[in-house]
């Protein structure tokens, strides 16, 4: 995997994956950018959600599961010296389909926190997360 990170101006930055796509980062005026774009601890945090919201789509609908929606609603806290990791996460799963069954749902969760989501994985290593969901039908 690859990244390419090139300064724009300011404090802003234009990150380039290695499959093409692009999203700015900025900071707010005060630490000297201009507020365009997301903060790079936001970007860790919005990886973070995206890895474990494709591994509970992917177990559902690899398990034939009637998922047709799902949000994780994150929240974090960060220590108060630098380096300012993560030291607390907690992510709030709304699964939406028809027919799911708690456990189903309960478990592909598990499954994402505990074998298949990187970016949770490796930020568990200085964060204590903890996971919790509804289920609603739709």
């Amino acid at each position: 995997m690859k990244a390419r990170i090139k300064w724009v101006d300011h404090m802003a930055f234009l990150g380039e994956s290695g499959s093409g796509h692009a999203v700015l980062m900025d900071t707010a005026p005060e630490s000297g950018g201009r507020n365009l774009g997301v903060r790079p601890m936001e970007m860790l945090l919005l990886g973070m959600g995206g890895c474990t919201a494709f591994d509970v789509v992917h177990i559902l609908k690899k398990g034939r599961h009637d998922v047709r929606d799902c949000e994780v609603q994150l929240e974090a806290e960060r220590a108060e010296t630098d380096p300012k990791v993560f030291t607390r996460i907690h992510a709030h799963f709304v699964v939406k389909g028809k027919g799911l069954r708690e456990e189903v749902v309960k478990r592909a969760i598990e499954l994402s926190a505990e074998k298949y989501c990187s970016a949770s994985i490796m930020l568990g290593k200085t964060a204590e997360i903890t996971h919790d969901y509804e289920i609603a039908d739709g």
